[in-house]
C-alpha cells in the first residue's frame, strides 16, 4: 500500500518561515511527478509545485506564480520525500496543504496512480 505521509504544518507569524515534508511509502516503481496543492477558505484547490522528474539536481519544477520567489520545491530521492520551503510567509498562504503524487506501485505496475496526503494546516497569523 502505498502512503503519502506529510509534515511541517504549524502557525507561523507573517514573514516567517516552514519546510514542509511529503514522504512517499511503500512498493513503489517509479514517479512520474510529486507536487503541492492547497486549499485555502472560500477558494477552490490551488496549484503551488511539482517536480515533474526523480532527479534531485536536475528535475524540473515548476512554481505557482503567486508563491514564486518565496516557496521552494525539492526531493530527496533516496527518502522517497519530497520538501516545500516556505520562506516570506503571508496571511494570505494560509491553507490546508496537500501533497500529490503520480507514480507506479509495483501492485499496479505500469499504470499511474495517482495519490494525495492527509494534508497539513499552515496558519499565517500574528
Amino acid at each position: 500500500q502505498v502512503q503519502l505521509v506529510e509534515s511541517g504544518g504549524g502557525l507561523v507569524q507573517p514573514g516567517g518561515s516552514l519546510t514542509l515534508s511529503c514522504a512517499a511509502s511503500g512498493s513503489i516503481v517509479s514517479v512520474a511527478a510529486m507536487g503541492w496543492y492547497r486549499w485555502s477558505p472560500g477558494e477552490e484547490r490551488e496549484f503551488v509545485a511539482i517536480i515533474t522528474r526523480a532527479d534531485d539536481a536536475d528535475a524540473p519544477t515548476n512554481i505557482a506564480d503567486s508563491v514564486k520567489g518565496r516557496f521552494i520545491i525539492s526531493r530527496d530521492k533516496p527518502k522517497n520525500t519530497v520538501y516545500l520551503q516556505m520562506n516570506g510567509l503571508k496571511p494570505g498562504d494560509t491553507a490546508d496543504y496537500s501533497c500529490n503524487a503520480a507514480l507506479a506501485p509495483r501492485a499496479n505496475w505500469p499504470s499511474t496512480e495517482y495519490y494525495w496526503g492527509q494534508g497539513t494546516q499552515v496558519t499565517v497569523s500574528s
